[in-house]
């Protein structure tokens, strides 16, 4: 199973980024796809997830309203749609799997992470 997530870079504040998470070896719609992040510092937290159909979605307070997370099954990608990017929104941000049916926001819960993009957003 390999996870392969893109798209991050440097950007100034209230600017956007879209995140990709391309996933190979495994059956894609069978699974819940999280995106996590880690700032320098930090503890690893939960940013946005999307049940199998793509039908439920859930989002972290910190970035509700500026984030949009969607999948697209017959491309085995899930994307992350990041607008008015903060300086506190800079940190490495991962895709996860998970099994469950549901919307899943603790770690615990994921099995497979991909390696990370970094996100840069200055002032």
């Amino acid at each position: 199973v390999q996870l392969q997530a893109s798209g991050g870079g440097v950007v100034q504040a209230r600017e956007s980024l879209r995140l990709s998470c391309a996933a190979s070896g495994l059956t894609f719609r069978w699974y819940t796809i999280g995106w996590f992040r880690q700032a320098p510092g930090k503890e690893r937290e939960f940013v946005a997830t999307v049940v199998r159909s793509g039908g439920n979605t859930v989002y972290a307070d910190s970035v509700k309203g500026r984030f949009t997370i969607s999948r697209d099954n017959a491309k085995s990608t899930a994307y992350l749609q990041m607008n008015s990017l903060k300086p506190d929104d800079t940190a490495i941000y991962y895709c996860a799997t998970s099994d469950s049916f549901l919307a899943v926001r603790v770690n615990s819960a994921y099995n497979y992470w991909g390696q990370g993009t970094l996100v840069t957003v200055s002032s």
